[in-house]
């Protein structure tokens, strides 16, 4: 973190603690990071790929993509999935656009709409108009779905309750329920 936020926590922050990000040093990491990974995914993939015969599942998906488009059939289906990707996109953009119009601040309009309750929405457990969160249900497969519903009503709608009645207990009560800090 750097010393403007460090300074901002109540905890004994020491100089290992901080690093100030300046363009220089974030450059120098980002190319570091970025060859590292080109000069590390080289050989995995010549011991993964090519010695043991492993197949590689986005490789192999996109190499069946980009084969279907060679076909005549897979032309016409190309033409058709970009239509309905534009159209999608509209819609997304039409709609983002809208909700856009009708928010006022974080908490107001139909990116936290209260449909369970006015109880359920002061614990924020509210329903979220949101088109990309229909895009990727629509991309996930079911069982992914359906995880992902029911993690996130048992967390938010279980979970929460039980660590918000130990407010006392557990953490300090002084503590807005938005807080990260750990301490008592």
């Amino acid at each position: 973190m750097s010393e403007v936020i460090s300074n901002q926590i109540s905890e004994d922050n020491s100089p290992q603690n901080t690093k100030n990000p300046q363009l220089s040093w974030m450059i120098v990491f980002l190319f570091s990071v970025s060859f590292l990974g080109l000069f590390t995914i080289l050989p995995l993939r010549k011991i993964m790929i090519i010695d043991y015969r492993l197949t590689f599942p986005s490789g192999t998906a996109a190499a069946h993509l980009i084969n279907s488009f060679h076909s005549p059939k897979g032309a016409k289906l190309a033409k058709k999935q970009g239509r309905a990707l534009g159209k999608f996109f509209t819609f997304s953009f039409l709609w983002g656009l809208f909700q856009w119009f009708f928010t006022a601040t974080y908490s107001c309009g139909f990116s936290s709409f209260p449909t369970f309750g006015l109880k359920a929405y002061d614990n924020t457990f509210y329903f979220d108009f949101s088109a990309s969160y229909v895009g990727i249900g629509m991309l996930c497969s079911y069982s992914i779905t359906i995880s992902m519903l029911v993690g996130a009503i048992l967390s938010w709608g279980f979970m929460w309750q039980l660590i918000n009645n130990q407010k006392g207990d557990w953490y300090s009560a002084d503590y807005p329920s938005s807080s990260h800090e750990g301490r008592f």
